[in-house]
């Protein structure tokens, strides 16, 4: 511990009853965290299986455990749990399903997965026929409301709300539909043996509200428990860590109001506050020194969120000098503010100043890197952006996917349940509810449920024979693929189902179902270039989809190309925790930043937060552009300034506007040149 400063060390040591670490941006705060685990093994005899440290992602846990792999290891520190809340919530449910009327091996049902059931329910209970389909208005209505629907029932089950006690809420005709979908939705869920996302925390709280001898069993095994990253624990994951930790107040957590950035999912930054309450000898250790960003950066940073209300007080320092000026440069439009930029990261590397991955460009909507991209592609700017859709997660993919999983395994319900009916097939959620309910009973899967004897007294017989046509075929093409060469069996199981058109009744415009299809035929060559590259015995298609599979749960993870030398794009979301020797935010106006949004809400504590995180990034150098005017719609129209602009320490800043400075061009000229001339020596 002797790298740890004296606020770290206290925060390390403190074991006596529950301790908050108030730890602002960049103060060290996984050091503390990784520091303590191990001080929990080696010094205080707890074994690592009696440890659970909980975070937010899979990344930040796989850090965490990397650095406490080098802290201690040995036999004490074997079970230690290091994990997300999720991961948790989903162990926990795998040994205690049955409790709760789960078989073992439920599906989880992901964001896309859970949007299709809530859209077919929604169809359903709005007496459409299950092949119907609307004009593209229609559609995009009915996925409007889908989402508004998902988005309602994420935030109910965040809030630990049943949907009896939703449906007796609602106080008009929008939130009762809401509510009523809601317990439909939960049913069928409960009939496919499958939870959602939400689920994860919902179901562990509820299993040890209801179930006293469960949470005493998991209160034994969890001696002390440390958690990241606690302003962005909802009211389920406070709950969870609440109970688990009982009276015994044996915990530390770790966070920062000012870096509350996700209250649209559910986080709520006055659960710090809220621990005060619950364990009134709650100790407080803030950790203010920051080991990143320069002083003018930090008194940036500290101006502008002191704008905030506070329960903690604090304001970061550092021993890092004083460092460069704020540059706030205002631009004519976008086009000039992306220009600008690219030109700007493109002269400093000329100019020997650090590699591409230097550079961070920061926005508030992901609308604003269209035009960056071509910027950045037209100066031959090597660029990573953060967050885009990976090949693997499109909706095509995951079709075709499903289809090939439930070639290689007739018992993957999740993959049968979404693709049964897609293209659409007449089998309705009534149909699969009913289905899953009788595999329930008789503990077997879907697909074999299917050709039961006993599913005909369960189903009505025009259900039993959709279903049963529907699962020869997928037995017919797996005797197929046997026999067949390479991926023939496959291409012949797509134009059966003439996926093609399915893909065209229902992408908004012919050249996007084209492109969707052309995704498919991607993906089915690189399964035949994978049959073609195994020089094994088992070198088929099941051994070839196995493969494919695994290498979608991979694309699943974060992608870790960071040691690229490429500039970083991001959403100001995205940024958190990452840091950046030198950072652009773009966009400081009304209504971009803060958001049109969040100021008709009254939001703009959240913002101003927003603000806060994208500054704390910047290690050496920070610019912050706005635009005279942006297009909206197709017209050009006025921008203001953002608000935070004059929030920030005016003596230092440099304002920039659309002409340069004489002589700053000519001192720039000058150093471009020198590095051009390094380049050839």
């Amino acid at each position: 511990m002797t790298k740890l400063n004296s606020k770290q060390r206290k925060a390390v040591l403190y074991i006596d009853g529950p301790l908050l670490v108030l730890a602002g941006a960049g103060s060290g705060k996984t050091s503390v965290i990784t520091q303590k685990i191990a001080y929990l093994i080696q010094e205080c005899g707890i074994k690592g299986s009696n440890i659970a440290a909980l975070t937010f992602t899979n990344k930040a846990a796989r850090e965490m455990k990397e650095r406490v792999s080098q802290l201690v290891s040995g036999p004490a520190a074997r079970g230690l749990i290091v994990s997300t809340f999720h991961n948790l919530g989903l162990n926990i449910l795998r040994k205690e399903h049955s409790t709760l009327g789960y078989k073992s091996g439920f599906s989880i049902f992901d964001q896309q997965d859970a949007q299709a059931l809530i859209r077919d329910l929604l169809i359903q209970e709005q007496g459409g026929s299950e092949d119907s389909r609307g004009d593209s208005a229609g559609n995009k209505k009915q996925a409007d409301q889908t989402d508004t629907i998902q988005h309602q029932i994420s935030n109910w089950k965040n809030d630990m709300v049943s949907p009896e006690q939703a449906i007796s809420r609602a106080t008009d005709p929008a939130n009762m539909l809401c509510a009523q979908a809601y317990a439909r939705y939960q049913r069928a869920l409960k009939a496919y043996n499958a939870l959602d996302f939400d689920d994860l925390i919902l179901l562990p709280v509820t299993l040890f509200q209801q179930f006293p001898h469960v949470l005493e069993k998991w209160q034994r095994k969890v001696h002390y428990m440390l958690v990241d990253e606690y302003q962005d624990t909802n009211i389920s994951q406070y709950l969870l860590v609440q109970l688990l930790i009982g009276d015994r107040g044996k915990l530390t957590v770790v966070g920062d109001d000012d870096q509350s950035i996700y209250a649209w999912r559910g986080a709520r930054p006055e659960n710090l506050a809220q621990l005060q309450q619950d364990y009134p000898q709650l100790e407080v250790v803030k950790l203010e020194q920051n080991y990143r960003s320069t002083a003018r950066i930090l008194k940036a940073a500290n101006q502008v969120i002191d704008h905030n209300p506070h329960v903690f007080e604090k304001a970061l320092w550092c021993e890092l000098g004083y460092g460069d000026p704020i540059r706030v440069v205002r631009c004519q439009n976008e086009e000039v503010e992306c220009e600008r930029v690219a030109n700007e990261i493109l002269d400093r590397r000329v100019r020997g100043h650090g590699h591409f991955a230097d550079f961070a460009i920061l926005y508030r909507g992901n609308h604003q890197s269209r035009l960056l991209e071509l910027k950045l592609q037209a100066h031959q700017i090597p660029y990573r952006i953060s967050g885009g859709t990976s090949f693997f997660s499109r909706n095509e993919i995951k079709d075709i996917m499903a289809y090939l999983r439930l070639l290689i395994n007739r018992d993957d319900d999740n993959a049968f349940l979404r693709i049964v009916n897609v293209p659409r097939r007449k089998i309705g959620t009534s149909t699969l509810e009913s289905l899953g309910n009788y595999a329930t009973q008789r503990g077997v899967s879907l697909f074999d449920a299917c050709n039961e004897l006993g599913a005909e007294q369960s189903l009505p017989e025009a259900s039993i024979k959709r279903l049963r046509e529907f699962t020869h075929w997928i037995n017919n093409i797996g005797e197929r693929s046997e026999s067949s060469e390479g991926t023939a069996a496959i291409r012949e199981m797509i134009s059966d189902m003439d996926y093609e058109a399915w893909l065209h009744q229902n992408s908004s415009s012919a050249v996007v179902a084209e492109r969707r299809m052309a995704n498919v035929n991607i993906l089915i060559e690189s399964l035949q270039s994978t049959i073609e590259k195994d020089d094994s015995d088992d070198g088929d298609i099941q051994a070839a989809v196995a493969k494919l599979v695994l290498r979608d749960l991979l694309e699943r993870q974060e992608d870790d190309d960071e040691n690229m030398d490429k500039v970083q794009l991001m959403t100001l979301h995205a940024s958190k925790g990452l840091e950046f020797p030198h950072v652009y935010i773009i966009g400081m106006e009304e209504e971009l930043l803060p958001h049109r949004a969040s100021i008709e809400e009254d939001n703009i504590e959240e913002e101003r937060r927003l603000c806060y995180v994208g500054i704390t990034r910047a290690k050496q150098t920070l610019a912050l552009t706005y635009c005279a005017k942006r297009k909206q719609y197709g017209e050009m129209i006025d921008c203001a300034p953002s608000r935070f602009l004059d929030e920030l320490p005016f003596d230092d800043l440099v304002w920039e506007g659309e002409e340069r400075d004489p002589e700053l061009n000519k001192e720039r000229a000058n150093e471009t040149l020198a590095g051009l001339k390094n380049l050839f020596d």
